[in-house]
This record gives C-alpha cells, sequence and structure tokens, in this order.
C-alpha cells in the first residue's frame, strides 16, 4: 500500500523560468506550434533551429549564447532532400542537428529514446513534427484520457531535463470558434503547453507569414512575429505586428497594413530629424494608430527615445538602418 506523503510549500525551492527565446520557448516545458499546411511551420522553426546552432539572438533579442545541439525528428519530410537543404540555406550548423534513427523502429512520444538522446546529446531543444505521427499506434488523439499521460510523461521529460520540448501540428477545419479549439485533437495538447504559437499567411501578401503568440503560461503574450518566404530571396525576419490568433484565423479585423502604415509614418515625421514623442502619438492618433502599435512599429523601425529637459524626442538610430526590421 503507498504510504500519503504531504509536502509543504515553504519546503520547495523557487525556481526562474529558463529561457530558449522569452517569451515564446520556454525551456524544461512543452511548446506548439501550429497552423494550416505549407502555411510555413515548419520553416519557421528550422529557421529558429539555424539560429540556436550558432548561438545567433532570436528575432527580436541582441543577446546571444553558446551554440546548443537540437534534436530534430521529422515524419513528413525528407532528411536528405528537404530538411538539410533547408537548414544550410538559413545558415545552420547542421553538425549540431541531430536526428533519431527510426529505419528500425518508429519513435513515439512514450519512447524512453526520447530521454536518452536528449541525455546523450545535452540537446537544448527537441522538435517533433508533426504531434500526431509521434503518438503512437492505438492512441486516439481525441480521447482525452490517452492523450493526457503521454503529455504528463513529455512534461515530466521537458522539466526533468531542462530540454525545450516543441511539437509542430496542424489544425483542424472548423471554422467560427476560438483558436484554443482549432488545433488537431484533443484540448489536452492544448493544456498540456505552457506556450503555443499560430503561423498563418498574411491576408495582405501571399509571401508574408505571421506568428501569433496564442497561449503563455508562463509570461505575458509576446508580439505577434513577420517572416518572408520568396521564391527569390528565400526566407527573412521581418519585424512585428499587431495580429491576433482570432483575426489571422479570420483573416478579418486589423492588419499588417496599419503597422506598416505606422511604419511609413514614422518615416515620413522622422526624415528630417527628431521629434517630440507626444506630438508622434498625437499624429498617429489621428491617423487611427493605436499608441500599441506606434510602439511596435519603432522598434520595427530602429526608432529610438532620448530626454530633453522635461521632454521626450524620437529619432531614427541610424539614416542607414530604416526598415532593417527586428531590434531590441
Amino acid at each position: 500500500m503507498n504510504k500519503l506523503k504531504l509536502l509543504t510549500m515553504s519546503d520547495i525551492p523557487a525556481e526562474e523560468v529558463r529561457w530558449l527565446w522569452y517569451p515564446y520557448l520556454p525551456r524544461g516545458k512543452i511548446t506548439i506550434i501550429q497552423g494550416d499546411p505549407g502555411e510555413g511551420k515548419t520553416t519557421f522553426m528550422l529557421a529558429l533551429a539555424a539560429l540556436l546552432t550558432r548561438g545567433l539572438p532570436m528575432p527580436g533579442c541582441t543577446e546571444s549564447r553558446p551554440p546548443m545541439n537540437i534534436i530534430y525528428q521529422t515524419a513528413e519530410d525528407g532528411l536528405a532532400d528537404t530538411v538539410k537543404p533547408r537548414l544550410t540555406a538559413l545558415g545552420a550548423d547542421c553538425s549540431k542537428v541531430l536526428v533519431i534513427d527510426e529505419s528500425e523502429r518508429e519513435l513515439t512520444l512514450s519512447d524512453r529514446r526520447l530521454a536518452q538522446a536528449i541525455q546523450e546529446t545535452d540537446a537544448g531543444l527537441f522538435v517533433l513534427d508533426p504531434i500526431q505521427a509521434y503518438l503512437g499506434d492505438g492512441v486516439d488523439m481525441h480521447r482525452a484520457n490517452e492523450v493526457r499521460p503521454i503529455f504528463k510523461r513529455l512534461g515530466q521529460l521537458a522539466e526533468q531535463t531542462g530540454c525545450a520540448i516543441v511539437l509542430v501540428g496542424h489544425m483542424n477545419k472548423m471554422q467560427g470558434v476560438k483558436s484554443a479549439y482549432r488545433g488537431l485533437g484533443s484540448i489536452d495538447f492544448r493544456a498540456a503547453a505552457r506556450s503555443v504559437l499560430l503561423v498563418g499567411r498574411s491576408k495582405d501578401d501571399e509571401q508574408v507569414r505571421v506568428v501569433v503568440h496564442d497561449k503563455s503560461s508562463l509570461a505575458p503574450e509576446g508580439k505577434s512575429i513577420l517572416f518572408s518566404l520568396h521564391s527569390d530571396t528565400g526566407f527573412s525576419w521581418s519585424g512585428f505586428c499587431d495580429t491576433t490568433a482570432n483575426e489571422l484565423l479570420s483573416g478579418s479585423g486589423p492588419s499588417i497594413t496599419k503597422t506598416e502604415q505606422a511604419e511609413r509614418l514614422l518615416l515620413e515625421l522622422l526624415k528630417d530629424g527628431e521629434v517630440a514623442s507626444e506630438e508622434l502619438v498625437r499624429r498617429s492618433t489621428a491617423f487611427g494608430i493605436s499608441e500599441r502599435t506606434l510602439k511596435i512599429a519603432k522598434q520595427n523601425q530602429g526608432v529610438v527615445s532620448v530626454r530633453r529637459g522635461e521632454r521626450w524626442y524620437a529619432r531614427l538610430s541610424d539614416p542607414g538602418q530604416e526598415g532593417k526590421g527586428v531590434t531590441c
């Protein structure tokens, strides 16, 4: 018979959340990235992996970190003809991207090889793409009682190793419902994740993708991220916007155009030098641009604030830097 064992919170040491990318990608936790097929989920994840293998700052950040090993498991794309060429094009250090050999036995979320691989490689990130391919035979992804034990063990693995585990998933075809109910399978998928990101296509530009922070249990939700997939120039980070999850899924409401409008207004007002911050707010409000959108546009365009006496002024950080996109 199991004996009752009680713990008091006073005996449990408090710990700070560690991050691979604040506030989007926590270490030691499960993150889900989801979207419709062909919207760029895998490319987005590979681009993040490329930065981590080289120790480069994540989008919107300036802090670098030591290069890390990454385990990237995929059941949909060929390693030789799809994954490696994409990683190479994105500048990844492919010697730090590892794959568990599934030639003799397919991998599942309950497989002991997950823990073994993380421990042997000291991987900081483990990606499984897509979720449903790794549930295992006989598991109904729509049944909470079958999904919960799997995700409980996976969450414990992430916490014990400190590895960020990312699950890439598709969306269901339900329309007119909240984003929380658009993920495939049981709602327990979302419940187990500490962070959920949605990837979709901009309604204003087919080559632009939007990544919305749809759930954040450990920090305030981050700004929506933009990246471009161009047939000629390839992948590029494009800054931030103010699109919400439900707006992205419905194709309505505030769009990227509002942020771009704010950016153009900033460049026009600041082209000749400093302008009082209160004047920028007044002018942007006249165009129907919120202070939140204006703040995002400032960051995208590298606008800095300086104080002179009792007033704040804004200026471009460098005449040659406007339009560079992501800054901190």
